[in-house]
């Protein structure tokens, strides 16, 4: 009986100085995965941000719109003989509508509470029964749109007995630079624009 001995090759391992490069390249990995993730999310929430005020800014120049439908009467600016069934409270008055049910007025300042963001568009007139209509009851003041920047609802003239309307709003995320969103809107003279 022979016997072999086979010659056993020593077992190697990691140095020091790999496992430690290892690490080093481990963490960097992660790092970058982190910054990426925390990228993602701050986009993703700008996104959100951008199409949650993008609807709201639509949906308050159609309520515009609509108001402007049926205005007998329409002026611009502060000036004007329309008079505002509200206190402004030092907003200015951008917009000025005479209806049957009463006098409508878009004024842009100050919120009138701190729970809205920036500059505030308000809606001094008539409410809105069950219906969908404009009631004949007392004028209310209520907040339309929040976090608008110091123009905040552009109307102008955009022709004859057409009012071209912008509204811009501004936030200032956690991260990043400012964001800025704006919405605009052609009203034209067949809606019922009179008394230019």
């Amino acid at each position: 009986m022979t016997t072999t001995h086979r010659r056993r090759r020593p077992i190697s391992g990691f140095s020091l100085l790999e496992l430690l490069l290892a690490l080093g390249l481990g963490l960097l990995l992660s790092c970058l995965m982190l910054q990426a993730l925390l990228a993602h999310g701050s986009t993703s929430e700008r996104l959100v941000r951008l199409l949650r005020e993008r609807t709201l800014q639509r949906r308050t120049l159609e309520l515009i719109r609509s108001e402007l439908q049926l205005a007998d009467r329409v002026e611009l600016g502060a000036a004007g003989s329309i008079p505002s069934s509200c206190s402004l409270a030092g907003r200015r008055p951008l917009l000025r509508l005479l209806t049957a049910q009463g006098s409508i007025t878009y004024s842009l300042g100050s919120p009138p509470s701190s729970i809205w963001r920036g500059q505030v568009l308000m809606r001094c007139g008539p409410a809105f029964g069950l219906d969908g209509q404009l009631g004949l009851g007392e004028p209310q003041n209520r907040v339309v749109l929040d976090g608008l920047t110091t123009r905040g609802l552009d109307t102008t003239l955009a022709g004859a007995g057409q009012l071209h309307l912008q509204l811009t709003q501004q936030f200032l995320p956690p991260s990043g630079g400012p964001q800025t969103i704006s919405s605009e809107a052609d009203v034209a003279a067949e809606l019922g624009m009179k008394g230019w």
